[in-house]
């Protein structure tokens, strides 16, 4: 009984909505966390308007209107810029007082549910994919596109695709040649695409040849809404996995959501697809979100619904579920303190009070981690705005214990829309003594960073 009663307590996840008490009126729309005035606490945005975080004691107002949003820092000033793919956007962000819209050329009409920053040519300025989706009365399928940014020269639109209807967009250097590639979501039982870079920023689709298009036998694609790259068996390479909403139609099943592991250098860096591995159906799911939300040292995953209640009245809730190890994984919703959230396209996570404990935003709610805290540590990068981007979006990080390896990467989009924190954040179980960093930049320059203290944020800068 003392054992079941520890365990118990282990697995708790123990959320707390703090959005009444921080006088929050946050609107049930993707969020962004990002640390937009440089004072170490990440802020928050969600339905246009930035959220300024007052040191973990509350959020107030910054600026609205703004749209939803990917953030990086597009110019080195060190100050991270927004990306508005709803509104087909950019601002320059003023010192992280104010955000002014910055021109950029003619853009190809489009609808976009989601968009990634990435300096996809290794020349230490980021740049944007773009995903466009659809008009379904109109069957329209807008284009996704790639910006360039040409630093002083401007923005350049360099390739443009409408054959599929993107919905979420996030990008990865999966197999480690220096590269970041992009994962795209696509919806209407057509196939995902992994767009595999040349080094250059020049791109082809690769999701066949990798086996990444997350479907099933007797279907070309699933209903992709949101994907996420997580290592999650930590061996050192990043996984993805794919969410798909799945309908019952009169070919059977349709693809569920699927875990893609990473087999690395040795497999050719292609993905075995794994099955739910415990993420058991409903058939809205949308956007995934991993973090490790209990510091063991598994990314853990969060997963929203589309509908409250889907076909045949059947309730649909999103669910949270604990990275068990060796891809196994099972639902802690109940007593969670995030059971019964309404559907969302919301789902983010960032350390908001820098207690090392992650919060999670979702369904119109910020929600505090109250569980206590078993050992971590955060990395927080600095590219030096010439070979590296500035927010070192694509740097990845991996500390290596007795008997796995713990990876994180910098990423500027998530599931559908979404994006965590550009400060990474470990958990690391009972571990006590001293870790390394092994840090790869953007075009694959490598890092050792040794003998750091454990509960603790560090700043670590490209040299």
């Amino acid at each position: 009984m003392v054992l079941a009663v520890a365990l118990l307590l282990i697995q708790s996840p123990g959320f707390r909505d703090v959005s009444a008490e921080f006088k929050m009126a946050l609107a049930n729309d993707v969020a962004c966390w990002i640390d937009v005035d440089r004072d170490g606490w990440t802020d928050l945005i969600a339905g246009g308007v930035v959220w300024h975080n007052e040191k973990g004691q509350g959020f107030t107002k910054l600026a609205e209107g703004l749209g939803q949003v990917v953030a990086a820092d597009m110019d080195n000033d060190g100050y991270p810029d927004l990306f508005s793919y709803s509104q087909q956007k950019l601002y320059h962000n003023e010192a992280g007082k104010k955000f002014a819209e910055v021109p950029l050329p003619k853009l190809p009409p489009t609808v976009s549910l989601g968009a990634c920053w990435g300096d996809f040519d290794n020349d230490g300025l980021v740049d944007l994919y773009v995903g466009g989706y659809e008009d379904w009365e109109k069957q329209i399928t807008y284009p996704s596109y790639i910006l360039m940014n040409r630093g002083g020269k401007g923005w350049e639109v360099t390739w443009t695709d409408a054959t599929y209807r993107s919905r979420g967009v996030t990008a990865c250097d999966f197999n480690c040649d220096g590269a970041l590639d992009v994962y795209v979501s696509n919806y209407r039982l057509q196939p995902n695409e992994l767009w595999l870079n040349d080094l250059h920023g020049k791109f082809r689709n690769a999701a066949p040849e990798f086996n990444a298009v997350a479907t099933s036998p007797g279907f070309d694609g699933g209903h992709s809404i949101g994907a996420a790259w997580v290592d999650f068996d930590n061996d050192g390479e990043f996984d993805l996995f794919a969410g798909n909403f799945a309908h019952v139609d009169d070919r059977g099943d349709q693809p569920k959501s699927r875990f893609l592991r990473n087999l690395g250098r040795k497999g050719g860096y292609k993905f075995d697809d794994k099955g739910t591995c415990g993420v058991w159906y409903q058939e809205s799911y949308a956007s995934p979100v991993a973090g490790d939300y209990d510091n063991d040292g598994n990314l853990d995953l969060y997963f929203t619904t589309v509908y409250g209640t889907a076909s045949f009245g059947k309730p649909n809730f999103p669910v949270l579920y604990h990275n068990d190890g060796s891809f196994k994984f099972s639902d802690v919703t109940a007593g969670s303190g995030v059971e019964k959230q309404p559907p969302t396209f919301q789902a983010a996570f960032a350390d908001f009070r820098n207690d090392g404990r992650l919060a999670l935003c979702t369904g119109g709610h910020l929600f505090a981690n109250e569980r206590p805290a078993h050992n971590w540590i955060e990395v927080s990068l600095e590219g030096d705005g010439l070979s590296v981007n500035r927010s070192a979006i694509g740097a990845q990080v991996r500390i290596k214990l007795k008997d796995k390896t713990l990876s994180r990467q910098v990423e500027a989009g998530t599931g559908q829309g979404n994006q965590n924190d550009l400060r990474l954040h470990f958990g690391l179980g009972d571990l006590r003594g001293k870790v390394d960093l092994d840090i790869t930049w953007p075009g694959g320059k490598r890092q050792m960073v040794r003998g750091l203290k454990t509960n603790q944020i560090v700043s670590v800068k490209y040299r």
